[in-house]
């Protein structure tokens, strides 16, 4: 997503403060805090991430330059993070404004975590990046290894439980429910996780186990244990997932449709 669709995704998020304050005017400082002493996305998104993390064992000076510093050397992970949001609002009925993802959906928090996280492992500073991902799974119940491939237009709804393992991919515009499990089998060390590709909706409580690959526009029933491929644009569901029929849609995780379209 270009700086340009970020920009308006902030423009957009400035408008909804000012309207909340309107309505609101108890959540003044909250506000101010978080979004309107800001000069930009990237800034105000790396403030709401510090006032989640449990600060026992850094100073508040070393936990903003570990969340900070990534945002601004790389505007690749606020450029995600835009379309994560938008994805966010555009996807799940729940999100009246882009504003209340932004600051409560910890789904998407989570998310921008593990993106700073990424960095750091690509960096190989490890230690940082394992501290990062310890923080989001205490924080918010989600464990996203650091390693892990995700693109951007990610939708995370509610997220609790969601386990993401080492290189593990994900691709672009993709849905994951909560409870949802992309792991490993066995411990080699060649390829031994998923690959979601593009458009793929992931039901609540679903696992997808191995060296498998989820192909384009397919979508995964709720509670399913996917252990073989699934083709493209296929629905599957079961223990183990079997294909019981096509999703409606060519992008299952634009509209959430869980129907089994068998």
């Amino acid at each position: 997503m270009s700086d340009i669709v970020q920009n308006k995704v902030w423009n957009k998020l400035l408008k909804e403060v000012q309207l909340l304050m309107l309505s609101e005017p108890l959540m003044a400082p909250f506000l101010e805090k978080s979004i309107l002493k800001h000069a930009s996305f990237q800034s105000s998104l790396g403030q709401i991430l510090l006032q989640q993390l449990v600060l026992t064992d850094l100073s508040e000076q070393a936990a903003n330059k570990i969340i900070c510093e990534p945002l601004y050397l790389d505007h690749r992970i606020s450029q995600c993070a835009a379309a994560d949001l938008v994805a966010s609002y555009e996807r799940d009925a729940a999100c009246d404004t882009y504003l209340s993802a932004l600051l409560y959906f910890k789904g998407f928090q989570a998310l921008q975590l593990y993106r700073i996280a990424n960095w750091y492992w690509c960096e190989a500073r490890y230690q940082v990046a394992y501290y990062l991902q310890s923080q989001m799974s205490q924080v918010f119940d989600v464990d996203i290894h650091p390693g892990a491939s995700i693109g951007e237009g990610i939708m995370l709804d509610h997220a609790t439980g969601l386990v993401v393992s080492e290189t593990a991919s994900v691709g672009n515009n993709v849905s994951i429910l909560h409870s949802v499990t992309l792991s490993g089998n066995g411990c080699t060390l060649d390829q031994r996780y998923p690959i979601i590709n593009d458009g793929v909706l992931i039901s609540a409580g679903a696992k997808v186990i191995g060296n498998v690959v989820v192909k384009e526009g397919s979508k995964i029933g709720a509670g399913s244990l996917v252990i073989d491929s699934v083709p493209a644009h296929a629905t599957v569901v079961g223990v183990p997932a079997r294909v019981v029929g096509r999703p409606s849609e060519g992008m299952p995780a634009l509209n959430m449709n869980q129907n089994l379209d068998c």
